[in-house]
C-alpha cells in the first residue's frame, strides 16, 4: 500500500526505476523496492515521527541496539525545512523565504503524468524514450532510485540489503567495526 502516490504513480515509478536500475543477473531496483524509498520520502509525513532522519547509533545488524528502526521527532526549524522541500511552498510566507519552491511531491505528480498512465505497459524501448524525453524528471528519479538502491533499508529501499551486497559492501558494521585486514585490503 503506497503511503504517498496513488496506485497508478506507484506503478509508473516502479516501471521507471527498472528501467534506470534494471534487473539482470543482478538484483535491481525492482528488488531492490527503490519505489518504496521515494513513496516513503515523498510521504515521511504520514509518519509520526517523521520518516526523515534514523536513530541511531547502531543499526542492529553487528551487534548493539538496533537504534536506526526508531526515527527522531524534527526542530521546528527542521520540520519547516523537510515540509517546504518535499511539500513545495504552497504559496505559504514562511516556506517563500527565498522564493516558491516546487515540492518533491508536486515534481513526481507532474514527472509520473509526463511518463503517462501507460507507462508501465509500454514496451522497453518506449519507456526508455519517455525517459529521454524528460530528462528533469529522469535525473531526479535516477539520484533517488540510486538512493533507495544502495542506501540503509530503514529508510524503505535497499529491500534485504540487495544494494549493499550487488557491491559487496557489508554496510554500517558498528559497533563491531572493521579489523585491519578489511581496511588494507582492495
Amino acid at each position: 500500500m503506497p503511503v504517498f502516490f496513488s496506485a497508478e504513480e506507484y506503478r509508473t515509478v516502479e516501471a521507471a526505476c527498472a528501467r534506470l536500475i534494471p534487473t539482470d543477473q543482478d538484483p535491481g531496483a525492482t528488488e531492490a523496492g527503490v519505489v518504496d524509498y521515494i513513496d516513503t520520502l515523498l510521504g515521511a509525513f504520514a509518519f509520526d515521527p517523521p520518516r526523515i532522519w534514523a536513530g541511531g547509533p547502531f543499526s542492529g545488524r553487528f551487534g548493539g541496539a538496533a537504534g536506526f528502526a526508531t526515527f527522531h521527532r524534527l526542530t521546528a526549524l527542521d520540520e519547516l525545512a523537510w515540509r517546504t522541500r518535499l511539500e513545495g511552498s504552497l504559496g505559504r510566507p514562511e516556506r517563500e523565504w527565498n522564493g516558491p519552491v516546487t515540492g518533491l511531491q508536486e515534481r513526481y505528480r507532474q514527472g509520473a503524468a509526463l511518463l503517462g498512465d501507460d507507462f508501465a505497459d509500454a514496451a522497453p524501448d518506449e519507456q526508455d524514450r519517455r525517459l529521454r524525453e524528460h530528462k528533469d524528471f529522469t535525473d531526479l528519479l535516477y539520484e533517488h532510485a540510486c538512493q533507495g538502491m544502495y542506501g540503509a533499508p530503514e529508510y524503505g529501499g535497499n529491500r534485504g540489503l540487495v544494494g549493499w551486497s550487488y557491491i559487496d559492501y557489508l554496510g554500517d558494521v558498528q559497533p563491531r567495526g572493521y579489523s585491519d585486514e578489511e581496511v588494507s585490503q582492495p
